[in-house]
């Protein structure tokens, strides 16, 4: 599963990325300066990790993670190709998620594509360009099943009326993803359309230090556009992220924290806003030879979660051993938790909780 960094030139994409992946992407001031998508995959911090890896003491810790695109700068008419527009669109469509970069600060050294600050006028830019190219895709889809509906078809029939409300909603600036559907109707005909503007958006309102902790007014202004678009606003100062980066030691990385006003990165929580926009969660394994954070989608059964660790682990379920991550904090240790009679045997229709520590029975 990858989220993709997406923005116009010179929004701060490429320093995010180098922030939340430590790979070095090549960042200038200057539009198209990242060409080729650079991919990351970055560790989601956990603070249940730390705390099961208190309690076990295992060999080795390994964090859940996410991959992360960082994409090159869209401009106007990149859906007909300007700039680097087809290459950078076909990036985007392979990614599952998007993170959606606003330039919220002023700064006379850095020259903005259009000129000026206006992070509504930015979003709208890439907003147009997205919808653009799904109209693009709907139109080819429209054209081969109206075919099919007029000889009566009735499954073409209902999705030629889905496609015709979807292209209604593009023609008049809406993305796919702030259009209402029924259940059925999303799962049969509007998820397989694969459109770039129904994957889940993170809009990052990049601050300069002082407004990242309250943010500011053009902060609120995207918090007032996108209220009705189902998406989520993260403000994150992210020079200044990339400056506690270069910091070596743990310390003076929490010292710089606190004089700003900040618990934590804020590329941490970004990391979490990614995970979560994948609709991803975790669960445990933890033993004194590895204490481990794997990655399930939201409502995978518990065969379904034997699996990432093994296929065979799917095939031969037998059933699971599961203790809740508060229970095990609480009790300290899985003997401790036994006695307390707080560890559940799960079958294979159990739906698997964000934080579940399991053990899996199978025969293969």
């Amino acid at each position: 599963m990858k989220a993709g960094i997406v923005g116009l030139p010179n929004v701060g994409k490429s320093t995010l990325f180098n922030c939340l992946s430590n790979a070095k992407a090549q960042s200038a001031n200057f539009p198209f300066c990242t060409i080729e998508p650079n991919i990351g995959v970055v560790n989601v911090p956990d603070p249940r990790l730390e705390k099961l890896e208190e309690l076990v003491s295992p060999e080795r810790v390994i964090p859940a993670t996410v991959e992360i695109v960082d994409i090159a700068g869209l401009v106007k008419g990149a859906s007909k190709g300007e700039g680097l527009g087809n290459q950078f669109l076909a990036n985007i469509r392979e990614t599952d998620a998007i993170l959606h970069v606003l330039r919220c600060f002023d700064n006379d050294n850095i020259v903005h594509v259009d000129g000026s600050v206006d992070p509504i006028r930015d979003k709208e830019t890439i907003d147009m360009e997205l919808q653009l190219k799904d109209l693009e895709t709907v139109d080819k889809k429209l054209d081969k099943v109206k075919r099919a509906a007029k000889t009566g078809n009735k499954e073409a029939q209902k999705e030629e009326a889905i496609l015709l409300s979807i292209k209604a909603g593009l023609e008049a600036g809406k993305s796919v993803r702030a259009l209402e559907f029924s259940e059925e109707d999303y799962i049969d005909f509007v998820k397989p359309a694969q459109l770039i503007t129904d994957k889940p958006v993170l809009y990052v309102c990049n601050v300069d230090e002082g407004a990242a902790v309250s943010g500011n007014d053009y902060v609120e202004k995207v918090k007032e556009t996108v209220k009705n678009e189902n998406a989520e606003v993260l403000v994150l100062a992210v020079g200044t992220e990339a400056d506690i980066n270069e910091l070596e030691d743990y310390e003076e990385r929490q010292m710089f924290l606190q004089d700003i006003g900040l618990e934590e990165p804020g590329s941490a929580k970004l990391i979490r806003g990614a995970y979560k926009l994948l609709n991803q969660q975790t669960y445990f394994t933890a033993g004194v030879k590895e204490v481990r954070a794997w990655t399930v989608n939201v409502g995978a059964t518990a065969p379904q979660a034997a699996g990432v660790i093994h296929t065979d682990f799917e095939k031969g379920f037998i059933r699971a051993e599961v203790i809740a991550y508060n229970d095990y904090v609480e009790h300290g240790s899985e003997t401790k938790v036994k006695e307390a009679g707080k560890m559940r045997v799960e079958g294979k229709n159990y739906i698997v909780k964000d934080g579940d520590v399991m053990h899996f029975l199978f025969n293969v």
